[in-house]
């Protein structure tokens, strides 16, 4: 605990030596009780919790690794950083911070086990500049998350969600609380290590200070026409460590559009055939790509760590397609032997026609006689008499 602001209250009597005479005044009175709780308020919001560790001249608080079921309460209002990780607070709701941290510009809440993110949960952080949530296990995100309140833009400026996804398919969720979060201002996002397989259209629509975009570590295969589009002041792009095999035209436009743009693309599964000329001829003219010698070809076999930049576009094979003109000829083909098979399907129905017939008959024999049956039993129970007669026969 901290009580550097305790000798505030022993200084009352100095300041009001009135108020220990017996004629005391109702005005001095009130003015001795606003200045106790203004004092004991303060001393209190100092408080360091007791799961955690307080340094006020580092305006730093750390819970790491206490085994937290939730966000202690209490933090001292001096607060700058602040270090919840490593423990096991599975949800953030409204209200997990109890109380406003005016000063609070960088918060870690990584490895935490997090899997639920709720509305508005750092609306009481109005200075908020890094937020971390890396390393957790999240499957529920609110659109709402990063929201501080109807048409204001959150003072986020890095946000950190590196190894954060249950799995690859919660980016849609995630997608919704970026796109209307009020991210006006981020200027870096860290997406790294999550696994994913495509980018969402739109993720990064409310983003256009955006700067720095980190997408490592994943496993994309291709983006879709224009999901850069929006960033102009983009200036690093990370897409190392995924399993692009290609890149479009419209995506190596969209680079080549952000002026100043650094692109980074090594460690990807590059196939070198003839579709890959785009790429190549991009990475001729291109200075987005500073380092175009590290991309190297993965397939086929007899091109593995080729260089890209190296290739000779007309040795280059292409693979197989399918032409219209084959195509129409296997639905021709597939047409004929369907016919085939009904032509030899009528002609045995046509050949066992007396037996089919008989068979149908000894079918309707059959049900007629069940009927029969049926209707019989239902005569004797209606009628007692029969049913007493039925029942002495069997005697």
């Amino acid at each position: 605990m901290i009580f550097s602001d305790v000798p505030c209250l022993l200084g009352l009597r100095r300041r009001h030596p009135g108020l220990v005479g017996n004629g005391e005044s109702m005005k001095g009175s009130l003015l001795f009780v606003l200045t106790l709780v203004h004092c004991l308020g303060f001393v209190w919001s100092q408080f360091c919790p007791a799961s955690c560790e307080c340094s006020e001249p580092a305006r730093t608080v750390k819970c790491v690794n206490k085994n937290l079921n939730e966000v202690p309460k209490n933090i001292p209002s001096y607060v700058t950083n602040l270090f919840i990780t490593r423990n096991n607070i599975d949800s953030l709701q409204e209200g997990t911070f109890t109380q406003t941290l005016p000063d609070l510009s960088s918060l870690s809440l990584s490895s935490n086990h997090l899997q639920e993110l709720g509305n508005y949960v750092f609306k009481l952080l109005p200075s908020l500049k890094q937020l971390d949530l890396s390393n957790n296990e999240l499957e529920n995100v609110s659109r709402q998350l990063f929201q501080v309140g109807p048409g204001l833009s959150s003072p986020l400026l890095e946000l950190t969600l590196s190894n954060s996804l249950y799995n690859s398919s919660m980016i849609t969720s995630l997608a919704g609380a970026l796109q209307y979060g009020g991210l006006s201002n981020l200027q870096k996002l860290d997406l790294s290590g999550n696994n994913l397989l495509y980018v969402p259209e739109g993720i990064f629509s409310s983003m256009p200070n955006l700067k720095h975009l980190d997408l490592s570590n994943n496993s994309l295969l291709s983006f879709q026409d224009g999901v850069f589009a929006n960033l102009s002041h983009l200036q690093t792009l990370d897409l190392r460590h995924n399993s692009l095999k290609n890149l479009k035209n419209t995506t190596l436009l969209e680079f080549s559009s952000h002026p100043g743009l650094s692109v980074l693309l090594s460690d990807n599964s590059w196939v070198c055939d003839c579709n890959i000329e785009p790429l190549y001829r991009w990475l001729k003219e291109t200075t987005t790509l500073k380092n175009s010698s590290s991309l190297v070809c993965s397939y086929p076999e007899n091109m593995r760590d080729t260089q890209v930049i190296a290739l000779k576009i007309p040795e280059l094979d292409c693979p197989p397609y399918i032409t219209d003109n084959s195509l129409q000829t296997s639905y021709v083909f597939l047409g004929i032997v369907l016919a085939l098979i009904g032509v030899i399907f009528l002609l045995v129905l046509y050949l066992n026609r007396k037996g089919i017939k008989k068979w149908m008959y000894n079918i309707r024999d059959a049900c007629r006689d069940h009927m029969e049956g049926y209707h019989y039993r239902y005569e004797i129970n209606a009628d007692p008499r029969l049913t007493n007669l039925s029942t002495n026969s069997d005697v």
